[in-house]
């Protein structure tokens, strides 16, 4: 959500939410007129309740086809998936969240990445949701994917898996999660991206594909079970069909997967030392099924936690590297969602750390090898475009083999 939009309660539909605003005399938040209703931000409409959802693009939940509307257009050519480890042995993989605002901030980001990319021979990137700052976007083909990802990407010319944030799934308010279907768009328009990775609003990626793969991501869709407004759409209920899909297809493809170093994208995190944060007790609410994100905590602690080497998310502007615990079975919480906004510079909670950053803009780089499992942490000096390595941990030991089972 925006960095100071918190509804005043748990689980209250949008309008609610409005309302009680414009009852307290609240002045409007970006994108909001007064008295609650929807009006242009610069040149961009906000869309919500049943008008989003009448516009929104349709595609099935895993299924690997494409909506009617980019089906219309002309597909371009993809950039190909790595089928082989680079001249290290590894596979190298950029990590980006929350980066599409189009402001200079990403710009610089994506140049000090560009340069990183080159030197470490990366063949892959992701995106941890937030991709099209502040609503979304408005359609398939909406000029903001060049603004917002395109044009600040170019040279960084790899495959890019990207996952979906809240501000990509707004309603009336933005970042507020309320219109998952809005989230249809950014998988139509892999289509026509020759970057953009979205084949479906969850997924799998094999690197290689087939045999015994090296490592393996799976892209899942937290916002239904991480709203901070309750879903009004039965499909996308915190147990409704799609959250029941979405699970049942988790834990059967986490179960099946042969590959040696097993990584869940997502946009919110499991654990989190910034301002946002954990599972359970999003901004501060304990309470309810949506805004705190509980069931999304039991999503983490039932059927990752103890199966998955990482779990990399977005939504706080911050860099964290957290440690592995016992609590986590193993797997090993990481926040990456500064590469255009940044945090307040404070740490709100002691979850332990290896290394974190709460006020400086950055990336990460993964290494897959057969031999260890490496993440790097990048600050990046906005002014000069440069960035920095500042942290590097190692794992040589996959959460399966380490045996470490927690509640399971």
């Amino acid at each position: 959500m925006c960095d100071d939009l918190i509804p005043p309660s748990a689980d209250m539909t949008e309008r609610q939410w409005l309302d009680a605003k414009a009852a307290a005399g609240e002045a409007p938040a970006p994108g909001e007129a007064p008295g609650g209703t929807a009006r242009l931000v610069g040149r961009r409409s906000l869309l919500g309740g049943a008008v989003a959802g009448a516009a929104a693009l349709t595609v099935l939940p895993g299924a690997t086809g494409f909506p009617a509307a980019a089906a219309g257009r002309e597909a371009v050519e993809k950039f190909p998936l790595p089928t082989a480890p680079n001249s290290a042995g590894e596979f190298a993989v950029l990590v980006t969240g929350d980066a599409g605002t189009g402001a200079e901030e990403q710009y610089a980001v994506a140049a000090a990445a560009r340069e990183v990319c080159r030197a470490e021979g990366v063949q892959l990137a992701v995106g941890l949701g937030d991709n099209i700052y502040e609503n979304g976007p408005e359609s398939d083909d909406d000029s903001e994917f060049q603004e917002k990802f395109e044009a600040p990407n170019t040279g960084i010319d790899v495959p890019w898996l990207m996952v979906l944030g809240n501000h990509d799934c707004s309603g009336l308010i933005p970042g507020s999660g309320g219109d998952p279907s809005r989230g249809d768009r950014e998988v139509a328009y892999a289509r026509t991206s020759p970057r953009w990775y979205m084949p479906s609003r969850y997924y799998q990626v094999a690197l290689p594909e087939g045999g015994a793969p090296l490592v393996e991501f799976f892209g899942i869709d937290s916002n239904p079970v991480a709203s901070s407004v309750i879903q009004l759409d039965p499909y996308y209920h915190w147990d409704g069909p799609y959250m029941r899909e979405q699970r049942a297809w988790l834990d059967g493809a986490l179960s099946a997967s042969r590959a040696r170093w097993k990584i869940v994208l997502s946009h919110h995190p499991y654990l989190n030392n910034g301002k946002h944060g954990s599972a359970g007790s999003y901004d501060g609410f304990t309470f309810g099924d949506y805004t705190s994100g509980i069931h999304l905590k039991e999503l983490y602690e039932e059927v990752v936690c103890g199966r998955a080497d990482l779990i990399m998310s977005g939504h706080d502007h911050t860099l964290q590297i957290l440690e592995p615990t016992v609590r986590t079975g193993g797997t090993r919480p990481v926040v990456c969602g500064a590469a255009a906004k940044s945090g307040d510079g404070t740490a709100h909670f002691t979850h332990p750390a290896a290394w974190q950053d709460f006020a400086a803009r950055g990336f990460m780089l993964l290494r897959a090898s057969a031999e260890a499992l490496t993440l790097e942490a990048y600050t990046v000096d906005v002014a000069a475009g440069k960035a920095q390595l500042a942290h590097r941990v190692r794992t040589t030991v996959p959460v399966g083999e380490a045996g470490v089972r927690a509640g399971r």
